[in-house]
């Protein structure tokens, strides 16, 4: 079950949320470092981590879907945001540079289907980092948080599923590697934690998962030109009712020019009549 809006703003404004923005934030401008005249897109819940292309990128937008509700975005200036179906995208062909995933492609039931929709108003060669809870991870078993709902994924699965999206798996992190406890000590010790998983690389415990991919748009390639010849049977009569030769199709003949081969074929009783 997708939660809705007002749960996931409570969740981001509460200290628990306010760390988990700080650290995923961080990991995403790793990622992206540099988004500078590019346009960024954010579908799900991605407004936590828009917020610092803002400064450098040419439009920054965020999508949410229906089922999950939407809130002004950003809070000061020309609101951002738009509702959304998630299968079908009010965009045209080709063009966001940048698309950020969060809290959006575990709650869908054809996620082929809508990675193909952000395949088509990905700019070519476009950036696609999606975030989503590591099926192994700590984060994934407790339901009263975000990542804690919809449908986990293993590094492997979210792979293949890229592939056969029509994308180009780049590279893969982790994160939230400290317990989801809302408790001052594990806040207090959540960026030691943190440095600590991501040294040692331990996402087996990890609730999160980053996967960058790439659009892959294949050059079309010529299709070789297939002859089809309908066969056809030529009749030349030799001086006798008896007997007819008879030419074979024309897809005998072989590239050098070879002569379709003659065969003689006897008239049956009834053909003569």
């Amino acid at each position: 079950m997708q939660p809705n809006v007002i749960d996931l703003k409570a969740f981001y404004e509460s200290p628990l949320g306010h760390m988990v923005t700080r650290i995923l934030r961080r990991r995403v401008r790793a990622v992206w470092p540099d988004v500078t005249n590019q346009r960024v897109l954010g579908f799900g819940y991605a407004t936590p981590f828009l917020l610092p292309f803002n400064e450098t990128a040419e439009r920054s937008v965020a999508f949410m879907p229906s089922r999950q509700g939407v809130h002004r975005w950003p809070n000061a200036g020309r609101n951002s945001v738009a509702l959304v179906d998630g299968p079908e995208l009010p965009l045209p062909d080709a063009m966001m540079d940048r698309v950020l995933l969060v809290h959006g492609l575990e709650h869908e039931g054809h996620a082929r289907i809508f990675l193909r929709e952000i395949w088509r108003v990905m700019a070519p060669e476009g950036k696609l980092l999606i975030i989503v809870p590591n099926r192994r991870g700590l984060w994934a078993r407790r339901e009263k948080y975000p990542f804690g709902s919809g449908s986990p994924f293993s590094t492997r699965q979210l792979n293949i599923l890229l592939w056969e999206s029509l994308f180009a798996p780049l590279q893969s992190e982790a994160a939230l590697y400290f317990p989801p406890s809302p408790r001052r000590l594990v806040l207090r010790t959540a960026s030691l934690i943190e440095g600590i998983g991501a040294r040692v690389r331990a996402h087996a415990v990890a609730g999160a998962l980053l996967v960058e991919a790439t659009k892959q748009v294949y050059a079309p390639t010529a299709l070789r030109e297939v002859r089809s010849a309908a066969r056809r049977r030529v009749i030349y009569p030799i001086g006798t009712s008896t007997s007819i030769e008879a030419a074979t199709s024309i897809d005998s003949v072989t590239s050098t020019g070879t002569s379709p081969r003659a065969l003689k074929i006897p008239l049956t009783a009834a053909q003569q009549k």
